[in-house]
């Protein structure tokens, strides 16, 4: 705001997310029946928006099998003691950014 005594004028500042992008995409992860698979992907950011896991179409939650993990701008998703019906393709999304190994 802007006041002279006599006159006034007023202006907002309005702030957007910049763009996030991926700067570390996935790997392909080849590992033993029974062992871990770790997943992890960087952005070029911290963002605001909900990233999301997938084991094929299958959205992933954390729990006992799947660990999920957000370290800044590293994406991580642990699947613990994979097994054959594991195998198949893992894919993160944020926004409209993907990746998938």
């Amino acid at each position: 705001t802007c006041d002279t005594g006599d006159q006034q004028t007023t202006a907002a500042v309005h702030l957007k997310e910049p763009a996030a992008t991926i700067v570390e995409r996935l790997k392909d992860v080849a590992t033993y029946e029974g062992e871990d698979a770790v997943f992890e992907c960087r952005l070029s950011q911290e963002t605001a928006q909900d990233a999301q896991w997938f084991l094929g179409d299958v959205p992933l939650q954390s729990n006992e099998m799947n660990e999920i993990r957000v370290q800044g701008t590293r994406h991580s998703l642990i699947l613990r003691k994979v097994t054959l019906e594991d195998c198949g393709s893992v894919s993160f999304k944020v926004g409209q950014l993907s990746s998938a190994a």
